[in-house]
């Protein structure tokens, strides 16, 4: 891989976490809700295009996929990366919406504004009216709204083979261009409740050294079996173009209930300057851009 190439990678990689986002109000996120979804023909047209970007290329499978389906026609080049518990934590992030379909959080939100926001999958689970309280101040506000009671979010925590230490912006996993480090993003979709007992976000996202690597302390146990699959990064800035990144993916099958005050406080303090939910990238459907899954 040429220095110019690695470069090109690197700063796609920075640029799709570091979009600036600003604060709308519930009203006008309702409307944006309303008005915002494109048709069925445009998101096929980004597929379409996704395709013909790709086809004869040479790209490794893409993320992310429906995690029911288990067949595909790309098994990518690279070798899975080492667990994460002998990988470094690099980055958390979390886009509003999971990306992944499957587990119970495989309701569709809608084709969204064709840009990655209001569109993605949502928890089928039913919650009580307590737990949908609506909260008093406004949480991660951005221009494509706020978090609300009852919205679903999956949290990327990534990890590298690089010697890197947690801090902003995925770019940060690669840990320079001498080469590509493995990568491993170790999944979890929460869904936003208001209820003081729930999951505390905040120590879902503590870190510290164990076993001689930097580690997410508090990732969940208890929602299932993560599924493993050879993919990409995420995001919507690949909805028409390929992630050229290789990415082993561990995504736990089970939705987990967090305080939704807790991720208003993350925000608004963390060490990865994170302060608003990322937009989430097309379901690629496509066999050829699908790596098999083996259970």
């Amino acid at each position: 891989m040429t220095t110019r190439f690695k470069t090109t990678f690197l700063s796609a990689f920075i640029a799709a976490s570091m979009l600036p986002l600003s604060a709308c109000t519930k009203e006008e996120t309702e409307v944006e809700h309303e008005s915002e979804h494109v048709t069925d023909q445009f998101i096929q047209s980004q597929r379409d295009a996704l395709a013909a970007n790709t086809k004869g290329k040479g790209f490794g499978p893409q993320s992310p996929r429906n995690l029911n389906t288990l067949t595909g026609n790309n098994p990518g080049t690279f070798a899975a990366a080492p667990p994460s518990a002998e990988m470094n934590l690099c980055n958390i992030h979390f886009h509003k919406n999971a990306e992944h379909k499957g587990g119970n959080f495989d309701k569709f939100a809608g084709n969204g504004d064709g840009h990655g926001f209001q569109t993605g999958y949502v928890y089928n689970g039913q919650l009580t009216p307590a737990e949908l309280t609506a909260t008093k101040e406004d949480i991660c506000p951005n221009k494509h709204g706020n978090l609300f009671s009852g919205d679903t979010i999956e949290v990327h925590y990534v990890h590298s083979s690089a010697d890197v230490t947690p801090a902003p912006g995925l770019g940060n996993c690669l840990g320079g261009l001498e080469s590509q480090p493995q990568l491993r993003v170790e999944t979890q979709v929460f869904v936003l409740v208001n209820d003081s007992a729930a999951l505390d976000f905040n120590e879902l996202t503590e870190h510290g050294v164990k076993g001689g690597f930097l580690q997410a302390l508090n990732l969940p146990t208890n929602t299932g079996t993560p599924i493993q699959y050879a993919g990409s990064t995420t995001g919507p800035k690949y909805n028409e173009t390929a992630s050229p990144l290789h990415v082993t993916w561990s995504v736990r099958p089970q939705v987990a209930k967090v305080n939704i005050e807790t991720v208003g406080s993350w925000c608004e303090e963390n060490i990865y300057n994170e302060d608003h939910a990322h937009g989430v990238r097309n379901l690629v459907i496509n066999p050829d851009l699908n790596s098999p899954i083996t259970k």
